[in-house]
Formats: structure tokens, sequence, C-alpha cells
């Protein structure tokens, strides 16, 4: 582990940084948002790792009022963007403007340019639209008239959308959602939960302790970040291990769509962020396992026989685990 280490002495090294800052972002949050631990890990894991992240759940959850919160704890650009059925690609990605006094067409950016972009409601609008994304998600640029514009880094997706409400929405094609590091799937708070969101909130209606969330992370931090979690140490064995389980996703009858490459560097990428979150500069068995789900379940598509019989992706994935060794 040492010699890794040594060829990369340029990197950061102090993950206990890494981990201090992830605390720090998370403490932000929870002064308005009760849970949903496991959402914000995962969505600190993808902004420490340059992914997109889909947050999936019934309304009334908080998961705008999340992404939200993470923007204000971020010393970053910020834009939302409500996707309708009307909404055209031009209003997300922008379109050329003719200036009369220069003569000439002018790039007029749309929202998508931002450090942090929400796309609240994603399935609203029409595939048309949705491919407008295809590009900027994953080549960080748009083009327009031949001419291509640049992001700025970091750049980050979150998108919501509502898996109960059927009408007047548009399924995300396999390309589409296979360009989202994480699909999170979201539930109710527990009674527990519930009980403090009432007693935090009964006799604050405006929910006036948002504006108690500050700036605690900077674009220089963020950095430092990626670029330690870049360092984290993941062992040959568990890296075939990963590759065992993606290659039984291809092969199994179970499933009519397994997982593509992209699915495997999320899952290293998921893994070593995990780990340096904790402290770690190396990657555990248990990182890994915790990636699998949230990096696969919208990828993966059952076959038609275990849909029949009600089996869900978790199920046949876990069973899938149970048929790789795990290295200890």
């Amino acid at each position: 582990m040492e010699e890794i280490h040594s060829e990369q002495e340029q990197v950061p090294q102090n993950f206990s940084k890494v981990q201090e800052s992830a605390e720090r972002v998370r403490k932000e949050i929870h002064k308005v948002i009760v849970g949903q631990d496991e959402m914000i890990t995962l969505i600190l894991a993808g902004l420490f790792t340059g992914g997109h992240v889909l947050i999936e759940g019934v309304p009334g959850i908080a998961k705008t009022m999340t992404v939200n919160l993470l923007a204000k704890a971020l010393d970053l650009n910020f834009k939302r963007i409500q996707f309708t059925p009307d909404l055209m690609p031009a209003d997300v990605t922008g379109t050329s403007v003719y200036n009369v006094q220069s003569g000439s067409f002018e790039f007029k950016s749309g929202p998508i340019f931002s450090n942090i972009v929400l796309i609240d409601e994603i399935n609203r609008s029409p595939a048309k639209t949705q491919a407008a994304l295809f590009e900027v998600m994953e080549e960080l640029q748009v083009t327009v008239d031949g001419r291509s514009h640049p992001m700025s880094k970091p750049f980050m997706v979150l998108a919501t959308q509502n898996p109960i409400e059927q009408e007047g929405t548009y399924k995300l094609p396999e390309a589409q959602q296979d360009r989202f590091q994480f699909r999170i799937k979201i539930d109710y708070p527990s009674y527990a939960e519930e009980l403090e969101i009432i007693k935090r909130f009964e006799g604050d209606f405006e929910q006036s302790t948002i504006r108690d969330v500050k700036p605690v992370l900077s674009f220089i931090e963020l950095e430092s970040c990626m670029k330690t979690i870049q360092s984290v140490y993941i062992k040959e064995e568990l890296i075939e291990f990963i590759a065992k389980i993606i290659d039984k996703t291809r092969r199994t009858t179970d499933l009519f769509l397994g997982a593509s490459p992209r699915a495997s560097l999320a899952i290293v990428k998921t893994s070593k962020a995990l780990a340096a979150m904790q402290g770690r500069d190396y990657v555990s068995p248990d990182d890994i396992v915790q990636a699998l789900y949230p990096v696969l379940n919208h990828r993966l598509i059952l076959s038609a026989e275990k849909e029949m019989d009600g089996f869900d992706v978790k199920e046949v994935l876990e069973e899938l685990i149970k048929q790789v060794d795990v290295p200890r």
C-alpha cells in the first residue's frame, strides 16, 4: 500500500479532512432535515466523485428541500429547473439569439449552466427535453449550432421524480438512467422521525431554520476532497469482486439487462468516497456492498419471468452477491 501511495505524493492524503468536510455539510442539512441519513451520504458521495444523482420518492418527503439545502451549504452556483410537458430543450441548454447591434447570433446560456443543478420532476418532460441532458451529463458540455460550450467545474445534476404518479409522465430511457451514478429510493420517515418533524416545525410555519443554513464548504475544499478520494486504495481482490458481480448481472437469466462498464466505475468511485468519508484511506468490502444497490438498481432490468413472479431487482442482486466470495 505504501508503494502505491508514494506514486501519488502530490495528491492530498489527509482523509480526515474529507470526513470533516462531509460532516460539516451533513450538519448544515440536518438543521432542517430530520433523518434521511442514507440519502444525504449518497448525495455527498456523488458530489465528491463528480457523479449525478436521481432521487425517487413520494411527494412531501423533502427530496427537493434536501437538494436546496445542499446548494446552500456549498459555496457554488445553483440553478433549479422545473420540468414540465411543454419545456423545450433550448429552455434547458440555451439557444442562439440574434444581436441587432453586432449583426450576428450570440449564444445565450440556459439554466443548465451552473455548478449544482436541480431538475425537479425530471419525468414530467418528454424524451426530446430529457435528451438535452445526454451530452452535458456525460461530456460536461453543450453543443448548439455546431459550437461546444463547456461547463464550469464542479458540475452536478440532481433530479427528482415521483414513482407513484404515472399520468402526464415520461419514463426515463435506459441510456438516460445510466448517466446517473445513483438512483436513491427514499421512503416515509419513521414514527420517531415524524414526531421530531412535527415538534421542530409546529411553531415555525415558514420553516425559518432554512435561513440558518450557511455555506460551509468552499470550492477549494471540495476540489481537495475530490483529489483525496481518487487516491483511496482499493486492493486487487476487491476490484475482481466488483468485476465478478457485474459479469454475473450480464449472464444471469433473471435479468433482461445487466450492468454497463460505467456501473463498474461508479461502484469503485462510490466505494472510495464512502471510505474517505469515514476517514479511511482504503476501501473495505462493506463499502462496496453499500454501493452496489444504489448504483445498480436503476440499471438492471428484470426478466419477464422474474417480474411476473413478483421479484424485484434488490432480491436478484442479493442472490448474485451470495454467489461471489466476499474478500476479507
